[in-house]
């Protein structure tokens, strides 16, 4: 059986169907349809006060009530609520780390940041979790590809960068300088959602075994 998988075009979500496709573990083909989201055209729009929106799934999902793809795959902290119409979540991986990491330049540190050092994040959660350890220092708004925004790092338009520990494992990326960080992380996060349409009973008995929530 071959299925068409749709996600969104970034070289962490084609790390992501690798992992779906490697949790699997049947004789079924998985083919990725890689899709430009809203959110992938926005990047300048802040995501601190978005909340559970579609901002990064919409056209997903679109794509797959239009049946161009049997199932959609997403970061299942970036899932809507509600769930669009005619749509429905059939397995919840276990998936990696909760954590977010601070992200250095090699050989700095969080004590040799200057009072004031910009500290690229994403969230108001993670914004305070940066403050625990240094109220001193100031958050400013990042977006894009995880690639662009470690790039921002080391071209020393921020002094260091929040970026979620499960990304930074599936990027191959564990090598760089960081540290965990403490405190609250987004619900979710570091999991993997499958959705399909409402009543496709054969999607929802293959990707039963890997849905954690069972």
């Amino acid at each position: 059986m071959k299925i068409t998988v749709g996600l969104r075009d970034s070289t962490l979500s084609l790390e992501q169907f690798e992992e779906l496709r490697a949790l699997l573990n049947s004789n079924c083909q998985l083919k990725p349809l890689p899709i430009k989201t809203v959110g992938d055209y926005q990047p300048n729009v802040s995501l601190r006060s978005l909340g559970k929106t579609n901002f990064f799934t919409k056209e997903i999902d679109e794509i797959l009530l239009a049946k161009r793809c049997r199932i959609g795959l997403h970061a299942a902290k970036d899932l809507p609520d509600p769930m669009p119409k005619g749509l429905e979540l059939i397995a919840l991986t276990s998936g990696l780390t909760p954590l977010d990491s601070l992200i250095f330049r090699k050989n700095e540190s969080l004590q040799m940041i200057q009072t004031g050092g910009k500290v690229g994040s994403s969230s108001l959660r993670r914004d305070a979790a940066v403050k625990l350890m240094r109220q001193d220092l100031t958050c400013v708004d990042i977006r894009g590809p995880i690639e662009k925004r470690i790039g921002q790092l080391y071209s020393g338009k921020i002094e260091a960068l929040v970026v979620a520990e499960a990304a930074l494992i599936r990027l191959k990326l564990t090598h760089l300088n960081r540290i965990l960080l403490s405190g609250s992380t987004a619900p979710l996060q570091g999991k993997l959602a499958v959705v399909a349409r409402k009543g496709d009973l054969e999607m929802a008995k293959l990707f039963r075994p890997i849905d954690s929530r069972l």
